[in-house]
């Protein structure tokens, strides 16, 4: 039996990650008229230098991808970091931001369906019940809004890109543990943009950044990359990406709550309604379970060796 105290333990740091992924949605829009690819660029070169600096602090061991490993580390680069934020950027010049929200709210659906399958197991009817409970429960804090065809386009390769960001990273958790993982993620993903940012946005696109806006690269580079980044993936790895996937909730309301400190005002009454049913469905599906003698609940078979939502998420 899953005692109630350690199953908690297990969610902590991937509850801890979500709620600085959602602080974030005040932060990023400081970054709304700055370069996109120059400033993720930075942010992640940023970030991997203070987790590299933090792993060492810790005492963790960082080893070099090898074989397969860089493809699933490269994918977590390419769909979670690059391209998520390019469906976003690009997704709301045809499609209210709320659209793109709705979408990567249906990440802990997605989760819980795949998310086993790549740990080699079966997924987890509690989960299952549980995830259309969070989505409609964020759904109701996010909102609805307008959008076009080609908007629909870009808030399901936002889907697929979030899930992707966890996904990728269950068959090197192993090897390469939360702290590998997040490091190799954020070096491919900085040079990736990089590039991008030379290539489409000039070399000099760095010094448009404003004090503030540099203020809030530091952010997220700090807490919100770094920080959460391992705090997620260690989740993950305890867990099982399924069950984690339903932490994602905790993001909006992370977002809403800094959004009434931030002067927003005082949630409407359906974004109330919408923490209640988020609440409900992270309960139903993370409680306790029993498990059979000598399994731990959650933990990911190994495949190498070892076993975002507010409105517009900045990753």
């Amino acid at each position: 039996m899953d005692t109630p105290s350690a199953s908690f333990a297990r969610l902590v740091p991937g509850m801890a990650g979500m709620a600085l992924v959602g602080s974030s949605v005040t932060v990023s829009r400081t970054l709304v008229d700055a370069p996109l690819f120059t400033t993720q660029a930075v942010r992640y070169a940023a970030a991997t230098v203070i987790l590299l600096v933090m792993a060492r602090l810790a005492g963790a061991r960082l080893v070099w991808p090898r074989g397969r490993e860089w493809l699933w580390l490269a994918g977590i680069a390419v769909t979670g970091l690059v391209l998520f934020n390019v469906a976003v950027v690009r997704g709301v010049d045809h499609a209210e931001p709320a659209v793109i929200a709705v979408a990567v709210a249906c990440v802990p659906v997605v989760l819980g369906v795949v998310g086993p399958a790549l740990e080699r197991r079966r997924p987890s009817r509690q989960v299952l019940l549980a995830a259309p409970v969070v989505m409609a429960g964020a759904v109701l804090v996010e909102g609805t809004g307008r959008t076009d065809a080609v908007g629909v386009a870009w808030a399901a390769l936002a889907l697929a890109c979030e899930a992707a960001f966890t996904l990728c990273a269950v068959p090197v958790l192993g090897r390469h543990s939360p702290w590998g993982v997040s490091v190799h993620a954020m070096w491919l993903a900085g040079a990736l943009l990089a590039v991008l940012g030379v290539t489409w946005e000039g070399p000099s696109a760095v010094r448009e950044l404003t004090g503030a806006q540099w203020a809030a690269v530091g952010y997220l580079a700090l807490m919100v990359t770094a920080v959460a980044f391992v705090l997620w993936y260690s989740t993950v790895r305890a867990v099982g990406a399924g069950r984690a996937g339903l932490l994602t909730g905790i993001a909006p309301l992370a977002a809403a709550v800094v959004g009434c400190f931030a002067g927003s005002g005082a949630p409407r009454p359906s974004v109330w309604l919408g923490i209640a049913v988020l609440i409900l469905g992270l309960v139903a599906g993370l409680r306790p379970r029993e498990v059979p003698a000598g399994h731990v609940a959650g933990t990911a078979p190994s495949t190498t060796g070892g076993p975002r939502s507010p409105s517009v998420r900045n990753r």
